[in-house]
């Protein structure tokens, strides 16, 4: 799995923060692995110099093998809170996303039980 990171002119790109946020991103996504290309990172401060409550932004974009790619977007007072907001967010995404991908026809029905 590619992570990629991007931020606008409002956050500051560095270094450390790419590797907090791509290390806390994989760990979130990394049972999905095998079955994403590419995750996409882009965190930006909508207001900038203005400030204000809950102006960061965290959109994370993931590219499932041979599927469309699904987005999530999570606002925060800090590039942390939004950035693990959107962690979790497409954490659950992807359960769904694959759980259903998964799941099997003809499995086991409740109705199956023999304690019934």
């Amino acid at each position: 799995m590619q992570v990629q990171f991007n931020t606008d002119d409002g956050v500051p790109g560095t270094e450390s923060l790419r590797a907090k946020v791509e290390a806390e991103v994989r760990a979130s996504l990394d049972r999905f692995a095998e079955d994403l290309t590419r995750v996409e990172i882009h965190l930006t401060d909508e207001n900038q110099a203005k400030g204000g409550e809950r102006d960061k932004r965290c959109m994370i974009e993931a590219r499932p093998r041979g599927g469309a790619p699904v987005a999530v977007t999570h606002h925060g007072s800090s590039l942390e809170e939004a950035w693990e907001g959107a962690a979790d967010k497409l954490e659950r995404l992807l359960e769904h996303h694959f759980g259903r991908l998964h799941q099997q026809k003809g499995a086991p029905s409740i109705r199956d039980n023999p304690l019934r």
